[in-house]
């Protein structure tokens, strides 16, 4: 039973005295046990601490899904500082937003990623980064082999006195005087998670300890009636910087589980992995379910002991459902959350048959009303409403951003609730549906993917005067992303190529367009206000033929 009154670091700390030599972490083939895993994120505190690391600092984590990613954000904690984990595709644009956005003095990056950082150290307040190379910590023959058969990224880092060495950090034996004391209690903030939302810039979610104590012991729980929780061998292909990977996934380590990691997601290496390591809970969104099933060499490996599939990140379509039920011969369980939220709100049960597209029963710590959106009066039951989110232990702001609080959160009788801006439905029986979801707000490939900063972008361009931006429903990816462009009368010869290379310097490789499309006007309100359902509408009109 995990207590939401700790901290996350001193009950993995528990979880690593109880278990031991058992496997806590298995990363590229090699199995990294719970003792080894507390000793090298010690230790990384310890180094982080003797950098002049002060407690509440603020520490970008920006590598991808691997032993390191674990080390550094249980060794960030320990230090009493506080993880801000962004995705490892990010550009220096995202980077230098985000680095002053949180006032972060160091960042975790791989080698790969450093030339960013690098570039965006002279905008930000960055003071020092620490290089990762995804070979550290594998045994010496395996980083052989990557190296002789190019099988391992490189990327160049400067030797400059700003630059620290993850692997010597985490080799350099910490000393228990080395160490602050573990003074961080449940409602002190343990990261700061950056989402897209829907409005230009990201928005940093304060999660405390407490509150992600309380959600991940909830999440974790759910598979419990079909097996015990420290048999579970879960495939982690869920970025850890998502909350969906943290609450569903890394959060075993808190149990007694194993976390099975890989830096890219590559499905051959997910089934056999799955195949060797005897995986039982696999983590993912529609599209990868989808790209499992159409795989052609799905047969040739041995994948019936994944008792556990769970999708998140978006409505898993009946299609993808129906089939892998028919093939694997279990359902895929499906989960509804938000960063905000720390993740689940509603969890298919897994000791009872869900209704054909539920997306469960409300968890325990959180309440869920279902509003009209306008007045914020409730709905009739059956009736469709948006949903509005209470627990204890929420999240209460953004980070740095009073507007978007106020306009996401509202006090009804005395409590506070987050607005998800999403459109449920509820049963006589407790079951919960996905309706529909903020228009602006575009969902590929499982992330969530703002308009407005997309159309920012195009906009920062000297060719464009207006852009609109819109996702297209597309049964592989969720929504693709199209971009209307209203060009400045003098200006000859910019194509939809050279608009999306722009965006490509500029935006993560989920959020760049995928179309562009050039028009003389686009269509607003009175008021001057950018009419985005009108152009969603004439694509639906459009493809209808």
């Amino acid at each position: 039973m995990i207590n939401p009154d700790g901290n996350i670091f001193e009950t993995f700390a528990a979880s690593a005295s109880k278990n031991g030599n058992k496997t806590a972490v298995i990363y590229l083939g090699t199995r990294f046990s719970y003792k080894t895993v507390l000793r090298l994120s010690e230790n990384f505190a310890a180094s982080l601490k003797a950098a002049g690391v002060e407690p509440g600092e603020r520490i970008i984590l920006y590598i991808p899904n691997s032993v390191h990613w674990v080390v550094a954000w249980l060794g960030i904690q320990r230090a009493g500082a506080v993880v801000v984990p962004i995705t490892p595709i990010y550009t220096k644009h995202d980077l230098i937003y985000i680095a002053n956005d949180s006032g972060a003095k160091h960042i975790v990056c791989s080698d790969t990623n450093f030339g960013y950082v690098k570039q965006a150290i002279p905008e930000t307040g960055l003071e020092k980064a620490i290089a990762v190379k995804l070979t550290d910590l594998l045994p010496g023959w395996k980083k052989l082999f990557g190296w002789t058969f190019d099988k391992v990224s490189k990327g160049k880092v400067s030797k400059e006195d700003d630059t620290l060495w993850f692997g010597k950090m985490v080799k350099k034996k910490a000393d228990p005087m080395d160490l602050p004391p573990l003074a961080q209690k449940g409602t002190d903030t343990a990261e700061l998670i950056y989402t897209g939302g829907t409005t230009k810039f990201p928005k940093g979610v304060p999660i405390s300890h407490g509150l992600y104590l309380e959600s991940a012991g909830e999440q974790i729980a759910i598979p419990d009636p079909l097996f015990e929780p420290e048999e579970n061998v879960i495939l982690g292909s869920a970025p850890l910087f998502h909350i969906l990977g943290q609450t569903c996934a890394l959060s075993t380590l808190l149990v007694g589980g194993a976390i099975v990691l890989m830096p890219k997601v590559n499905l051959d290496a997910i089934f056999d992995a799955v195949q060797r390591m005897k995986a039982t809970t696999l983590i993912g969104v529609p599209t990868l379910y989808r790209m499992i099933l159409d795989h052609d060499r799905i047969d040739f490996y041995d994948l019936s002991s994944l008792v556990y599939a769970f999708n998140g990140g978006d409505v898993l379509p009946e299609e993808i459902s129906n089939r892998w039920r028919k093939k694997f011969n279990n359902p895929i369980y499906q989960g509804y959350g938000a960063t905000e939220t720390c993740g689940g709100v509603t969890m298919c049960p897994t000791d009872e048959e869900n209704p054909p597209k539920s997306i469960g029963r409300v968890v325990p710590s959180k309440t869920v009303k279902l509003v009209d959106p306008a007045t914020l009066s409730p709905v009739a039951p059956g009736e469709q409403g948006e949903a509005l989110v209470h627990s204890d232990r929420m999240v209460r702001a953004y980070w740095n951003k009073p507007e978007e609080t106020q306009e996401a959160f509202v006090e009804i009788e005395g409590d506070l609730y987050y607005r998800t801006a999403d459109v449920l439905t509820l049963d006589e029986n407790g079951h919960y549906y996905f309706v529909d979801r903020t228009v602006d707000t575009i969902k590929h490939k499982g992330y969530r993917v703002s308009s407005s900063e997309i159309e920012g972008v195009l906009q920062e361009n000297a060719a464009v005067i207006g852009a609109c931006v819109v996702g297209i429903p597309d049964e592989k990816v969720g929504e693709r992303i199209k971009a209307f462009v209203v060009l400045k009368e003098d200006v000859k010869g910019i194509t939809g190529y050279d608009l999306i290379k722009w965006c490509r310097k500029r935006l993560a490789g989920y959020k760049v367009p995928q179309y562009i499309e050039f028009r003389d006007m686009l269509p607003k309100s009175k008021v001057g206000k950018l009419l985005r359902r009108e152009v969603r509408s004439e694509e639906e009109r459009r493809k209808e033929g």
